[in-house]
């Protein structure tokens, strides 16, 4: 009997999430757990990390103890693995705070390390993952709250580099805000920047002038701002000039400093229809409400619609799916429903369109009803994993999809229908994770299994039975089974890493694209080196 020439037999290849070949622990729910190595335990918890913030499962003291752990571990033994990924977890992954304190945590660990390597710079490791204007002060009052104001030079280096690529009249006129602890002029006064902008120095006195309450003249220099102070005095005595978009836009003024100057002195839509020119698409997906509550004009908001419909808008928006989601549970009228299914459906540009017959497991258990960020966010784990669910499904050449969790069910995927109501047919609450009786019941012979989940999954019938299998062993061992995992607990439900078992994370679409790569038989890397 011939052993390895089989039909179906495929390539072994490699993907970067690594696991452990035998179980050595448990999932939350009892299942066997598998181990993952340092670097894939820290990417997907990073991924799925606010910093913070409670998961179902784990605290979030102890949550970012682990963090800051593997981070530390991991700076040290590969310094440049870290540099490479800090940086895409800020930009492509769109992870705020948990590049931050990573980044510091980083070099923290490094700085205590005689062995560590000189190749690759501290300085440069602050700077990759400050992306916006408002996060120099973030990453100081991180700094500042556990460690004290003794900062290292290369944490003030790398700061000082980031003011200086981002400090502008239009940011300090829009984040530097008495709300904020550390404001420009402490950042500024801590990190010493040097900029050969005539300009720029003008506006670094110019901030610490403003925060200390000087009086001193605003620097002829400064346009913006002085056309910001002189349009703020104007709209005392006539708020209506504050309708001009052109006014708003050379005073650099943001949407939310005009409505709290003028918003209940002047007609509401009108005030709208002179911001929206001037918003970006991420504050007008949020504010979609307000604009029909106000009675915003048809024709006003073409210009929103037509951003949302831009594939390219969208893309450069890094706006996770699920916000797109969260866009059409706040608007109450109909008119932004298509375009709303455009820019999720462009959001999720990398999702691809597989051959063959797929089946894909969306988790609907307990504890995928937890928030992505705590109690504060609007999204749940569920919502994430049913949109990836829908925009597989709806792209398969012959897909079924299936949530689960106590028991299962099949969702239809009906031909013309919108993705939005597809991601909404597919969430509904279904108790715990029994991800093995899910996989016995509907795998068919299909070409590949798709599991959206946080791997927490249960002991095959409960604990009242034997083991008779895991979720691995569930599939046949030649059938690709792909894992997202949407919640980076230590264990995972399967192992990962090698010839058909694969594990991939986070809250974007981004890794879906190494589906294919493995397919064509080739080792899929880390995403920033696609």
């Amino acid at each position: 009997m011939t052993r390895f020439n089989q039909t179906g037999t495929r390539a072994a290849v490699n993907s970067p999430i690594k696991t452990e070949k035998v179980a050595s622990g448990t999932t939350y729910e009892g299942a066997p757990g598998y181990a993952r190595d340092p670097k894939s335990e820290l990417f997907t918890l990073a991924v799925a990390n606010m910093v913070g913030e409670n998961s179902f499962y784990e605290k979030a003291d102890a949550r970012d103890e682990r963090y800051e752990r593997l981070i530390g571990d991991v700076a040290v033994s590969d310094p440049k693995w870290i540099s490479e990924f800090l940086r895409w977890l800020r930009t492509e992954g769109n992870m705020r705070s948990a590049s931050l304190v990573g980044a510091v945590e980083a070099v923290r660990a490094r700085l205590g390390d005689e062995k560590s390597s000189q190749e690759i710079s501290n300085r440069k490791i602050i700077d990759s993952v400050l992306q916006r204007a408002d996060e120099p002060g973030e990453m100081l009052a991180y700094y500042v709250s556990r460690y004290g104001r003794n900062i290292p030079k290369p944490i003030k280096r790398g700061i000082a580099d980031a003011i200086v690529r981002m400090y502008s009249e239009y940011t300090l006129l829009k984040y530097d805000t008495a709300s904020h602890g550390y404001r420009f002029a402490d950042v500024i006064d801590l990190v010493h920047p040097s900029t050969d902008k005539p300009w720029q120095g003008e506006l670094f006195k110019y901030a610490i002038n403003r925060r200390h309450n000087r009086d001193d003249a605003t620097p002829l220099g400064l346009g913006m701002i002085r056309n910001n102070q002189q349009l703020r005095k104007i709209a005392g005595e006539w708020p209506e000039a504050l309708l001009s978009t052109e006014h708003l836009k050379r005073a650099g003024m943001t949407w939310e400093d005009a409505l709290s100057l003028v918003g209940n002195k002047v007609d509401k839509a009108k005030l709208w229809e002179a911001m929206i020119p001037n918003m970006g698409i991420m504050a007008l997906a949020r504010n979609l409400r307000n604009f029909d509550q106000a009675g915003v004009s048809d024709a006003a908001i073409a210009p929103v619609i037509a951003k949302f419909t831009d594939p390219e808008t969208v893309a450069k928006s890094r706006m996770f799916p699920f916000r797109w989601l969260a866009a059409h549970r706040n608007a109450p009228s109909l008119r932004w429903g298509h375009a709303l299914d455009q820019a999720l459906t462009h959001s999720l540009a990398n999702v691809p369109a597989l051959p063959g017959r797929t089946l894909i497991l969306v988790d609907m258990s307990g504890s995928m009803w937890s928030p992505t960020a705590g109690r504060m966010s609007d999204m749940r784990r569920c919502d994430v994993a049913a949109v990836f669910g829908a925009a597989l499904a709806m792209r398969a050449e012959n897909a079924k999809l299936v949530i689960f969790g106590i028991g299962s069910a099949t969702v239809p995927v009906r031909k013309g229908e919108s993705l939005l109501t597809l991601v909404g047919r597919t969430i509904k609450e279904m108790g715990g994770t029994d991800t093995i009786s899910a996989l016995r019941t509907h795998f068919a012979g299909h070409d590949r299994v798709i599991i959206l989940t946080d791997e927490q999954a249960m002991m095959w019938g409960g604990s009242i039975y034997v083991d008779q299998g895991t979720v691995s062993t569930s599939v046949p061992a030649n059938v690709p089974m792909y894992t997202w995992n949407l919640a980076g607990y230590t264990y995972g439900h399967a192992p990962s890493g090698t010839a058909t078992r694969h594990t991939f994370a986070g809250m974007s679409d981004a890794a879906f694209k190494l589906i294919p790569l493995l397919e064509r038989g080739q080792n899929a890397p880390w995403p920033w080196k696609v």
